[in-house]
């Protein structure tokens, strides 16, 4: 049996930091099939560094929830409520824990929180060449609504299916 995931809010200084810590770790494990050494550098300081991570938190409307199973961060997500709908703009899990269950048991809890929020859908980016993760967002529910490639600086764009889960 799987043992029960945790969502545990980030909010200390402390946190933030194991969070920054932990998100450098999996983008560099998982991306690396994806994009390129320098983006993925690009990407973690730009969004997932310590500075990044508490300007959005702190300014930005984000909130960040460590994935925890017995006691360990597995993982982590971050959601932005805005227009009636909930923006998934993270969700990572470190490799050995993928495939266990716990993403199902993460988006069991984002329903909740737009079902307790009064929320009409969930909806998020993702790379068009990300087909595995792709793959679980369908089983999940999302749908592809759009293609969007976006411009990040540095030279790099994120070329993004833009897919949504609606909530009834």
């Amino acid at each position: 049996m799987v043992p029960a995931l945790t969502l545990t809010s980030i909010e200390s200084e402390g946190a933030v930091t194991e969070l920054a810590r932990l998100a450098s770790e999996i983008w560099h494990e998982y991306f690396v099939t994806i994009l390129s050494d320098d983006q993925i550098d690009y990407m973690v300081n730009k969004f997932q560094s310590y500075s990044a991570l508490t300007d959005q938190i702190r300014h930005q409307g984000y909130e960040y929830y460590f994935m925890t199973v017995e006691n360990r961060y597995i993982g982590y997500l971050g959601i932005k409520q805005e227009d009636g709908k909930l923006f998934l703009s993270k969700f990572y899990i470190q490799k050995e824990h993928r495939g266990k269950g716990y993403a199902s048991q993460a988006m069991e809890h984002l329903v909740a929180v737009c079902q307790n929020r009064g929320l009409r859908a969930i909806w998020l980016t993702v790379n068009r060449y990300n087909a595995s993760t792709i793959a679980v967002y369908e089983k999940k529910g999302f749908k592809t609504i759009r293609t969007q490639v976006a411009d990040i600086g540095g030279g790099f764009v994120m070329d993004d299916y833009v897919m949504e889960k609606q909530i009834l």
